[in-house]
């Protein structure tokens, strides 16, 4: 990277420049105290480090220490100015021109760091119970973890995608009564859900049951008609099993529709029926970290760092959320993954200390957890945001799909950092236009595409019929491709140079954005990556007279388009080639 090219020449000749005294009363220097960053006014350079923070030990004032380290700088083709306290950096054609040769040579694989020191993650999101259809919130989740996924992988990670079921609660057997309910509607009853607030809460009254009731009545027609139709004498496990398949399957459906893939769906029933819960509740007991107080039992989670205690098992006998995540959490690590990384609601973060605490009570690193916090979705139509109120009255995912589209719906909620509420505005998110950021990059990609068509392949004069060879057959051009002679690029190299520039940020963008967990950054660069070639192909003709110069420029498009393909398939929004 460029960037790390710079830092490495300076701290090399800050070194030198020490040992040759040249640097005032300073000794010495450790390498990893200076700062690459890009200059406020690009005129200075494309990056800089401000040496400021050695005046102290050198005792001479900045601009003679940047000059020092300076002297004893192998420029090449490169200039190294010095301003203040900066010493500024702009990149010389050997640098840029071997980049454009890289992103050729390297095409899907252009980005991905060397020398990676691998882990085996597991990813944990969306997580919804199986009780209905997802809401708009589950939607973002699904972008922005898919994404992680796919930006840790292409890191150099080892990344396994999970989604935890959340059947074994008090919510399946609502989803089975609500059913019910449902079926009886069907047969012709007139019956209807609680109108009392209060009792309304143990039943989901939303519409979406009622074609699983008709199904239902579908496959358990025989039963039906062997009680006659007496919904009471069937048992009600038989109504919850079937309605939680069946929402599972709806919920699967649309994730495979989202490009969403988990290697695994693990249910918090099968935790229970295996008897690991029981086990790592035990194992706190017998290291002395559960207690009994008020009928209740309370694990010591305020021993690691929890504001007070917390109940593993109500009054009733019953387990709280926090039991099963316990067990869940430590599971985990016990199949062998390195590090956790859940996904979770911001009205979820006093819930972080509880897990952290149990991991390290059962004798786990806690910091083996990471959690991202993230914020809600709030729809926009018609620049009115819809409130998103009771099940009965929501706009579903799956509607907000059918509505903008697949690439919309990944983009617009993955292109907000998670912890900021972000605003989907759903006329933008369909308008084909510049104002619509999935549109405008991907309309870039189009662009690329289409100037390389245009370029290599031969076409018909609309009056004469006469067939006009191209520019450069497809043949050459791959020739081109494959045996890439980097001298070329010279010819191009001033008009070049900002999207050059862009093009290699992709490398640090890999790296920056998978320590720190962040997906929105890619959307930002694509943003960026798209301007920069519009604003090249609006300043430059890319199909010239000029045999040589026209491959030159071609070659450029054609490593914009790998790059802004490489950064699109990350956050799984598609690349197409015609618009």
């Amino acid at each position: 990277m460029l960037r790390d090219y710079f830092l490495n020449k300076v701290e090399d000749a800050l070194i030198n420049a020490i040992a040759a005294g040249k640097v005032g009363q300073m000794s010495e220097y450790t390498k990893g105290s200076l700062i690459v960053e890009k200059p406020k006014n690009p005129d200075f350079g494309d990056f800089a480090i401000n040496i400021s923070s050695l005046a102290r030990s050198a005792k001479i004032a900045p601009p003679m220490i940047a000059n020092a380290i300076v002297e004893f700088i192998d420029k090449e083709d490169n200039e190294y100015t010095v301003v203040a306290g900066f010493i500024n950096f702009k990149a010389g054609e050997t640098l840029l021109i071997n980049l454009v040769k890289e992103i050729i040579d390297k095409k899907e694989n252009f980005g991905r760091p060397e020398n990676v020191e691998v882990e085996k993650i597991i990813l944990e999101y969306i997580s919804a119970n199986p009780t209905g259809p997802f809401h708009i919130g589950h939607g973002r989740w699904a972008a922005m973890g898919s994404a992680l996924a796919n930006l840790l992988k292409f890191y150099g990670h080892e990344v396994y995608q999970e989604f935890y079921i959340n059947d074994a609660g008090s919510q399946i057997q609502k989803l089975g009564n609500s059913l019910k309910i449902r079926v009886r509607q069907e047969l012709g009853e007139n019956v209807d859900f609680p109108t009392n607030e209060e009792e309304r809460k143990n039943y989901y009254p939303g519409d979406y049951l009622i074609p699983v009731a008709k199904a239902f009545i579908a496959k358990h027609e025989d039963i039906l008609r062997s009680v006659n139709n007496d919904v009471d004498k069937i048992d009600l496990s038989i109504y919850c099993d079937f309605a939680k398949e069946y929402e599972e399957k709806v919920q699967r459906d649309l994730l495979d529709k989202l490009h969403v893939e988990f290697d695994n769906f693990y249910s918090e029933l099968t935790l229970h029926n295996s008897g690991k819960v029981a086990r790592y509740v035990e194992k706190l007991k017998d290291s002395g970290k559960i207690y009994e107080k008020d009928g209740a039992t309370w694990f010591k989670s305020s021993d690691y760092g929890d504001d007070q205690d917390r109940v593993i098992k109500k009054v009733d006998g019953s387990n709280t959320y926090l039991t099963a995540d316990i067990a869940y959490h430590a599971d985990k690590l016990e199949r062998g993954f390195d590090r956790m990384i859940d996904i979770w609601g911001a009205d979820h973060h006093g819930y972080i200390p509880r897990v952290k605490a149990s991991l390290e009570a059962l004798g786990y690193d806690p910091n083996k957890l990471e959690v991202l916090l993230g914020q809600l979705v709030n729809l926009v139509i018609d620049g009115n945001e819809v409130r998103m109120g009771k099940r009965k009255n929501m706009v579903t995912l799956e509607d907000l799909v059918d509505e903008v589209g697949v690439d919309a719906t990944r983009f617009w909620m993955t292109m907000r950092n998670i912890d900021t509420t972000l605003d989907f505005d759903i006329e933008l998110a369909k308008k084909s236009t510049d104002e619509n950021p999935v549109f405008y990059v991907q309309y870039a990609h189009a662009r690329a595409c289409s100037i390389i068509r245009n370029a290599t392949l031969p076409k018909t004069d609309t009056e004469s019929g006469k067939v006009i060879a191209p520019i450069i057959t497809e043949n050459d051009f791959t020739n081109l491709l494959a045996n890439f002679d980097k001298n070329i690029i010279k010819l191009t190299l001033n008009e070049a140079r900002k999207l050059i520039l862009k093009l290699e940020e992709f490398k640090h963008l890999i790296i920056t954005s998978a320590r720190d967990r962040q997906v929105y950054t890619i959307c930002r660069y694509v943003q960026d990556l798209a301007a920069e070639f519009h604003s090249f192909y609006n300043s430059t003709r890319v199909i010239t007279d000029d045999n040589e110069m026209t491959k030159a420029r071609l070659s450029l498009v054609y490593a914009f388009k790998t790059v802004l393909y490489n950064a699109l398939k990350i956050i799984a929004v598609s690349a197409p080639e015609r618009m």
